[in-house]
């Protein structure tokens, strides 16, 4: 595969590797919001929100219309929404794995 195509795929998981963006994501899942709605949620001041929502804009994974004072916000492709989703399951899976691995083990007696 061309070396170009790994990088934009790098950058595009890097755009979506902070715990704030993947915040600002599920709450966009819902449909189009405006910052002031989320921010409040995320317990962020906005400059903050802003700079999250900057690297989201860059990966065009968000875009934004203003309305009056308003900036509106709305996630450009729902697949976004199918890979976060997959993770989920991943990580649902890791720890159930753990789990298994930690009841098949044979129990300890007393203090051993």
């Amino acid at each position: 595969m061309d070396e170009r195509l790994f990088s934009m795929e790098a950058e595009f998981f890097k755009a979506l590797a902070h715990p704030t963006r993947v915040r600002i994501l599920k709450h966009l899942r819902e449909g189009e919001k405006c910052v002031c709605e989320f921010t409040a949620d995320l317990d962020m001041e906005q400059s903050n929100t802003s700079q999250h929502l900057a690297i989201l804009r860059k990966q065009d994974i968000v875009s934004y219309r203003k309305e009056g004072l308003k900036v509106i916000y709305k996630v450009n492709y729902p697949q976004v929404f199918e890979i976060l989703d997959m993770v989920e399951d991943v990580l649902v899976s890791q720890v159930n794995a753990t789990l298994n691995l930690l009841n098949e083990r044979p129990k300890r007696r007393g203090g051993e």
